[in-house]
């Protein structure tokens, strides 16, 4: 069975370290692209030096990025997550501490975000991949009728089958390799 992702699990304290747009775009960028200086990060971002790294420090402070120093030559700082992502506790959301509720909005709000986005760049650029590629991707949804423990217990599942996958990740050099991501979403609706 392979390895699982390291996680960590957020709190109303680490919470409030990451729950802000440009600390989750840092975070996500060193985990999917790896290691980077603060200067690195802002020109891929579009952001000034001075604040990612002034938020790459606060991002350290509450635990998810830490110094990557067999990248550093010199004076230059290295950046590398140190989880591979994060476990999100809904009882967040109903945290007696109105600024925990509305840190854990702001993040679920910035999560989605980026899934959107995430998906928009690749609805935009599907003409630079190849037709194998463009075959290979999914924009699906369904509609099912089901009860709160149905709806987990199906999370559970779709979460093991991905996980599952981990022992079949290709290395870097693989031929034809490319990472991928997946975004899973399990909400009610009205019918109304």
């Amino acid at each position: 069975m392979p390895e699982e992702p390291k996680l960590h699990d957020l709190d109303a304290r680490t919470l409030r370290g990451l729950a802000h747009p440009l600390r989750m775009q840092l975070l996500s960028t060193l985990r999917r692209d790896g290691p980077a200086t603060a200067s690195q990060l802002a020109e891929k971002l579009g952001e000034s030096s001075g604040a990612t790294s002034y938020h790459l420090r606060q991002l350290a402070a509450y635990g998810f990025v830490e110094d990557a120093p067999e990248h550093g030559k010199g004076r230059e700082r290295w950046w590398r997550p140190v989880h591979q992502g994060v476990r999100f506790d809904e009882s967040l959301l109903r945290n007696t501490d109105p600024a925990v509720r509305g840190a854990a909005s702001m993040f679920m709000h910035e999560v989605a975000n980026w899934h959107t986005q995430e998906l928009t760049t690749f609805l935009g650029t599907r003409h630079e991949w190849s037709e194998e590629w463009v075959g290979a991707s999914d924009l699906s949804d369904f509609t099912l009728r089901l009860t709160p423990d149905v709806a987990s217990e199906l999370n559970e599942k779709i979460h093991d089958l991905i996980n599952s996958y981990r022992a079949h990740a290709a290395s870097e050099d693989t031929p034809r390799s490319e990472q991928v991501r997946l975004h899973t979403h399990v909400f009610p609706i009205t019918t109304d």
